[in-house]
């Protein structure tokens, strides 16, 4: 086939899944105050507070766990949460600190540290932006694909050294985790010239028509719209290059990254063999606020978090279902935002004692016969 119709195909293909992203790309929108649900607050009825939620692209998923808190957790605790697109973890950061009303961001786990890291170093600015940022509670594993041409000779992570590498735009997430994993493999920085800041759809585009770069990194739970959308001819044009666990550069990410699987379940139209690659943690983060109303808002959002959390799994994005209700131990330097954190503990350890409780009354059948003696002493049975 002449390369020239390749193109056009691919071309095709390539605007076919813009778009249809963009289609689905719809912002959530809150019911109208009147037609809102029941706030968890009675004294809120029919005055729902408006709060925003800065999560990432269009095509990405952080969008669609923002839709989903927003009509699953904040709708029923009487709040309007407005769901933001942005270039992703690293504009978030600085949005939760400084927009107005912008009070939940999705960030990347990498990107929180890179912050703490820089404030801790003695950068003033990344002090004052990071430090006032408490967590919430983390999400889930975002997978990083390490994406090449299908007919590139590139076939592990490993080989991207010199590489032209799509590393995604000036402020996102995915620029950093692209910027540091390669750093850790290689124990140098991206060439300047290698480096190129493109979003996803951007970067898939320069590396399959244009070819001025050699391998696009993106990250996105899987499954992630952007190659959820392919058709079956998308695997002529590229395919994810997979991490090598016996590679010395391996052995090097993994000082703060981890293995993970991106599956041939997630893009069944696409993949043909699950791939091995790298992953990096989601979070949903706040700020330390003190004002009395501000912390009663969050402190509903928390109790309808854990009340709905089931419907959250049941109804989201597929990411919801790797989401635990747990509050583990946290790195160093990063704290819960206190007021949630002691709301999040409470309504966990009254599940789990409900859950209890109920396991107990099936697996302990009434009793039959006599009261032994010690029984009656202690009066646990009645003769």
């Amino acid at each position: 086939m002449p390369i020239r119709s390749i193109l056009k195909g691919l071309v095709l293909t390539m605007t076919a899944v813009l778009a249809s992203a963009a289609l689905a790309a719809t912002p959530y929108t809150p019911r109208s105050r009147a037609a809102a649900s029941t706030p968890a607050d009675p004294a809120s009825a029919g005055s729902a507070t408006q709060y925003k939620i800065v999560t990432a692209s269009k095509a990405g998923t952080y969008i669609q766990i923002g839709r989903d808190l927003a009509k699953w957790v904040a709708e029923p605790a009487g709040i309007e949460l407005e769901v933001l697109e942005s270039k992703g973890s690293a504009e978030n950061v600085r949005r939760m600190r400084f927009e107005p009303n912008v009070k939940l961001a999705l960030v990347q786990s990498d990107v929180f540290q890179a912050f703490l890291d820089e404030a801790k170093a003695g950068n003033e600015e990344a002090g004052k932006i990071i430090r006032p940022l408490r967590l919430i509670m983390p999400l889930y594993d975002e997978e990083i694909y390490f994406v090449a041409r299908a007919d590139s000779p590139l076939t592990s992570i490993h080989e991207i050294k010199n590489k032209k590498i799509g590393i995604g735009p000036i402020g996102s997430g995915t620029a950093l985790s692209a910027r540091t994993l390669y750093q850790l493999m290689f124990n140098e920085p991206i060439p300047a010239e290698n480096a190129k800041y493109l979003s996803n759809e951007e970067a898939l585009i320069q590396l399959t028509v244009e070819k001025t770069i050699d391998v696009a990194i993106i990250v996105a739970g899987q499954p992630a719209k952007l190659f959820a959308d392919m058709q079956p001819d998308a695997r002529k044009f590229i395919k994810i290059l997979k991490l090598d666990e016996s590679a010395l550069e391996t052995a090097r990410a993994r000082k703060t990254y981890f293995p993970a699987t991106i599956r041939t379940s997630s893009y069944p139209s696409w993949l043909t063999a699950d791939v091995p690659t790298l992953t990096v943690k989601a979070f949903l983060v706040t700020y330390d606020y003190g004002l009395q109303s501000t912390v009663g808002n969050l402190n509903r959002f928390a109790d309808s978090l854990c009340a709905n959390f089931d419907k959250l799994q049941a109804n989201g994005h597929p990411k919801w279902k790797q989401v635990k209700l747990e509050l583990p131990p946290l790195g160093r330097d990063w704290r819960y935002y206190a007021p949630v954190e002691k709301r999040l503990r409470s309504c966990i350890a009254g599940q789990a004692a409900s859950r209890s409780n109920a396991s107990a009354d099936q697996t302990q059948p009434p009793r039959t016969g006599a009261c032994t003696e010690q029984e009656l002493v202690l009066g646990l049975c009645k003769r």
